[in-house]
């Protein structure tokens, strides 16, 4: 799996949600600015994230962005998988796909596509905004102590 700038700059986008949370909505101005990330290529990934369940957003002089939910309960999986899409680095691992494998129940690659596919969903499921916006606000900590 690679993420793309679609998922990096989403990614980035979420970081700053979550590190503003509880701040009401967050104009996507702002995002951009503050996530070094274009403005037009932001919108569309808002619109990603919006009908992902992820955001929500409101129009008009008070609007803006914001998470759906707190941070604690918004993982990495469901942000890369919104933006990016399936985790599985081979289609024969995808869900409903294997039968259509010629070389399906005799293939010996597949079960460490698996292995990698699991292990890979397991670390972002684990992986949440909030834990990612501690250890960014104790690298920026760290960063002007030096």
């Amino acid at each position: 799996m690679k993420i793309s700038t679609k998922g990096e700059y989403g990614i980035r986008a979420m970081l700053e949600l979550a590190r503003r949370h509880g701040d009401g909505y967050i104009q996507s101005t702002d995002i951009a600015s503050v996530r070094h990330i274009p403005e037009n290529y932001l919108y569309q990934l808002l619109i990603t994230l919006r009908k992902a369940g992820l955001i929500r957003s409101r129009r008009g002089p008070q609007g803006g962005h914001m998470l759906a939910r707190v941070p604690e309960r918004i993982t990495l999986a469901e942000v890369v998988i919104a933006l990016e899409g399936p985790l599985e680095p081979v289609t024969c691992v995808q869900d409903g796909v294997v039968e259509d494998c010629s070389f399906f129940g005799q293939c010996v690659v597949r079960d460490v596509w698996q292995r990698i596919t699991d292990a890979t969903y397991n670390i972002l499921n684990e992986t949440t905004f909030a834990e990612l916006t501690r250890k960014e606000a104790e690298v920026r900590a760290d960063e002007q102590q030096a």
